[in-house]
């Protein structure tokens, strides 16, 4: 039973370390996978963009399933959703199966992730106000970063090199297996603390409530608002800059069956969460508000990305330097939003209340899943068309268009925006 702050943190890190594991297992191949599949670049971005797209469609219901039934159901429902989408992956492949079997079922992945993504966030801060937690969130948020990290970088190396030894299917079947063993750690070590679910009213009265109450306390929340806006931008970018790496180091790399170099892409990613979440607890004294980390950690990926691109555009010249600059490149855009994100995280949860909080934080994810169901398969022409190089230059520059937003949430004076404030993280 979790009973203290710390017996709710180690909870909620044993179940970001086996979801991370289990997913990370195909993050380093993913993009190869689909090519491997018979699709082209466009068709395997666009596969990408209908997981986006499933999880804009289920996002808010999925966050009103955690905030009415328990966040402990919705978890157990997710693992569940994406264990039978991996096992479907798998079989496609097998299959050879045409995109629109794709389409289907990425969407199913989507949802899979939608019960995960407010409800887990929401479970930890629910419990550890109930239990009498003392301290700043992003702290936890940042270890939580941190174990992801770990995970992360075990499973997609291990993921790359598998797939190198076998075949690219193997990593599917281990990710199913971790699933599996995340369901039942769920369903061992979680309960719901801190909120009660909605028994006494129906199930309409309970969502119609709910959606209400996530509208008030997100789009209407000025705060909130402007950070959720600045999502599709940020986060329609950074799914496809991670997963375009993998085939764009391969190039630079000039060996396109190197698939232990493509699981490097998501190797570094994963080193540059465990050294951000880490590096939160001293990053944040440099800072007066977090709005102000935020931005920082935003202008400087927009570099970031266009310096990768002036690498591509610069490969004849540069030789394999190029390989080893991008390498760089990607370490410091990664490590940039490692940083930046468990502050935005903070600033968020510091601004809205327990009850609908499943809602509100899948309402945010929802945003930046637009962008990436809008931004994946314009990207993936652009690589089909004019290469990645460019690819990674029109990123850059969507990516800037969220500064804009994040500059204008530091104006709002949210109550939550001061680094030095004494958390207070708000109930139902």
């Amino acid at each position: 039973m979790t009973t203290t702050p710390r017996q709710v943190q180690r909870v909620y890190l044993l179940l970001t370390l086996l979801t991370t594991l289990a997913a990370s297992f195909i993050w380093g191949i993913n993009t190869l996978f689909l090519l491997d599949a018979g699709l082209n670049n466009t068709e395997a971005f666009a596969a990408n963009a209908f997981f986006s797209v499933g999880m804009v469609l289920f996002e808010v219901p999925t966050g009103v399933v955690a905030d009415t039934r328990g966040r402990r159901f919705s978890f157990m429902l997710g693992a569940a959703t994406l264990l039978v989408s991996t096992l479907l992956y798998l079989a496609m492949w097998e299959l050879q199966a045409p995109f629109i079997g794709w389409a289907f079922a990425s969407i199913l992945l989507g949802l899979g992730f939608t019960f995960f993504s407010g409800a887990t966030e929401a479970w930890l801060v629910d419990a550890l106000g109930a239990t009498g937690f003392s301290g700043n969130l992003e702290t936890v948020f940042g270890r939580g970063q941190s174990v992801s990290g770990v995970a992360m970088l075990a499973g997609s190396v291990l993921g790359g090199i598998v797939a190198q030894l076998s075949t690219l299917g193997v990593p599917y079947v281990l990710r199913a297996l971790i699933l599996g063993v995340a369901l039942g750690a769920a369903f061992l070590y979680m309960r719901d603390l801190g909120f009660t679910p909605k028994t006494g009213a129906s199930t309409t009265d309970a969502v119609r409530d709910i959606a209400r109450g996530s509208v008030d306390n997100g789009l209407r929340n000025r705060p909130v608002r402007w950070l959720m806006l600045a999502a599709p931008f940020t986060t329609g970018v950074g799914f496809y800059a991670f997963y375009a790496m993998q085939p764009y180091l391969l190039e630079l790399y000039g060996d396109p069956n190197a698939y232990s170099i493509a699981g490097l892409a998501a190797a570094i990613v994963a080193g540059a969460q465990i050294v951000g979440g880490l590096s939160v607890p001293v990053v944040r004294r440099f800072f007066n508000l977090r709005t102000s980390a935020v931005l920082l950690a935003v202008a400087l990926q927009t570099l970031f990305l266009i310096g990768l691109a002036v690498v591509g555009f610069n490969q004849d010249q540069l030789g394999q330097t190029a390989f080893y600059l991008a390498i760089g490149l990607l370490v410091l855009w990664a490590l940039s939003g490692a940083i930046g994100g468990p502050i935005r995280q903070a600033f968020i949860n510091g601004v809205i209340p327990g009850e609908q909080r499943a809602t509100v934080l899948s309402f945010d994810s929802l945003m930046g899943s637009v962008g990436g169901a809008i931004t994946q398969p314009v990207l993936g022409r652009v690589a089909d068309t004019s290469g990645y190089a460019a690819s990674y230059l029109v990123s850059g520059v969507i990516n800037a268009f969220a500064l804009p937003f994040v500059f204008l949430a530091q104006r709002e004076q949210a109550p939550s925006d001061p680094m030095d404030r004494v958390e207070e993280v708000p109930t139902a």
